[in-house]
């Protein structure tokens, strides 16, 4: 008994000279040895063989196995996600390092990650870690990482594609086409220019510093809602002007733009009384994640007409089931989570992983941006 007495005094002795630190965290760097990495990527299917480049998908495995294995490592790839038997779960008792992207999301749930004991580095090939329960991953002394920076360029781009195709009411004329139709008027009746409408972005780090910067030669009146305010110099460059009040901004603005990461505070943030406070035929566009916005809420309010138009590529879950109702309804510009995964963009996430997993056997740190979880703690955004 006194030996068991003296064994937790050292225990507690030991943890007050490490503060703020889980007593669980898993060795930070790998072990030596060879280690079982396993990725979750979509199916290329016949697609795969087209472009050399193409290495977000499955088949591609971001063009790191030969790499792994020449090292003595086991990398097992799978789209198989889901379900009681999925390919997925048979891996997770003993794998080490666990890659994924937002385009085709391995869940990890509590539950994962209580069976994964040899689990000490989850991966995000891309941005946003939201499919990984951090907290869970926190208290189990796990390292979320995500490749910070590599698709900003492209989902800004594709925000901004999107803006014009709800202002210019493109979709329909397409679809008129298509179906080898000719009427200007049902076009036309709600086309406008970008020109002088107020353009609110909910959050401001760096995909929606780069949209300001991009909509500064359309001369647009550009508002940002942001934790933080952006750096002088940038504000003068974009004419964005800080907007501390969301609810106060979201009224003047023809254009609203969601650029903020899913946290516990962010989900469903959107919802029937913050859509109502926005002005009747605002135009939405979220690139972010789908569960910012309360589903239903957005597709009645599409259905009345107070929201003119919403596009983004981003659902809950993904991918979206079949019977998801912004499928159907009107004035939408919604595809499959696409924004981030251009060619380019894997290149750069690829690059990325392949990096911190050579830091990472090398037992050397990550870039600090780059950090979602690291010894316990969560980044600062996710809080």
């Amino acid at each position: 008994m006194a030996m068991w007495r003296t064994a937790k005094h050292a225990i507690r002795s030991l943890a007050s000279t490490v503060p703020d630190v889980s007593p669980f965290v898993r060795q930070l760097h790998a072990s030596p040895g060879s280690k079982k990495i396993v990725g979750v990527f979509y199916k290329a299917n016949e697609h795969a063989a087209m472009n050399p480049n193409f290495l977000g998908c499955a088949e591609g495995s971001l063009g790191i196995r030969e790499w792994l294995e020449s090292q003595g490592h086991q990398y097992i790839v799978t789209d198989d996600k889901e379900g009681p038997n999925c390919e997925l779960d048979k891996h997770i008792p003993d794998l080490h390092v666990l890659i994924s992207t937002p385009f085709h999301p391995a869940y990890v749930t509590a539950e994962r990650i209580k069976k994964a004991k040899n689990l000490q580095l989850l991966l995000t090939a891309g941005i946003g870690s939201d499919h990984i329960d951090l907290k869970a991953a926190a208290e189990a002394g796990l390292t979320v990482a995500e490749v910070t920076g590599s698709n900003v360029v492209s989902v800004a781009e594709d925000e901004l594609m999107r803006i014009l195709i709800l202002v210019r009411n493109f979709l329909p004329g397409y679809h008129q086409v298509v179906k080898g139709e000719w009427n200007v008027a049902a076009i036309a009746y709600r086309a406008y220019d970008l020109e002088g409408k107020t353009v609110g972005t909910v959050g401001a780090g760096r995909i929606g510093k780069l949209l300001l910067q991009r909509l500064k030669p359309f001369n647009c009146n550009l508002l940002y809602h942001d934790r933080l305010k952006m750096e002088p110099e940038l504000e003068k460059e974009t004419g964005a002007k800080f907007e501390e009040d969301l609810d106060a901004m979201l009224p003047k603005c023809d254009i609203v733009v969601i650029n903020m990461p899913l946290t516990e505070k962010t989900r469903g943030m959107f919802d029937k009384d913050r859509i109502a406070k926005m002005k009747k035929g605002v135009l939405i566009v979220n690139n972010a994640r789908g569960a910012i916005m309360d589903t239903q809420a957005v597709a009645d309010a599409c259905s009345s007409g107070h929201i003119a138009g919403y596009g983004g590529d981003v659902w809950y879950p993904q991918p979206a089931p079949k019977d998801h109702p912004w499928r159907y309804m009107p004035n939408h510009a919604m595809t499959p989570h696409i924004s981030g995964t251009t060619i380019d963009a894997q290149l750069r996430y690829a690059a990325g992983v392949k990096d911190m997993l050579d830091k990472y056997f090398k037992g050397e740190d990550f870039p600090p941006q780059n950090y979602i979880v690291k010894e316990g703690k969560l980044a600062s955004q996710y809080l």
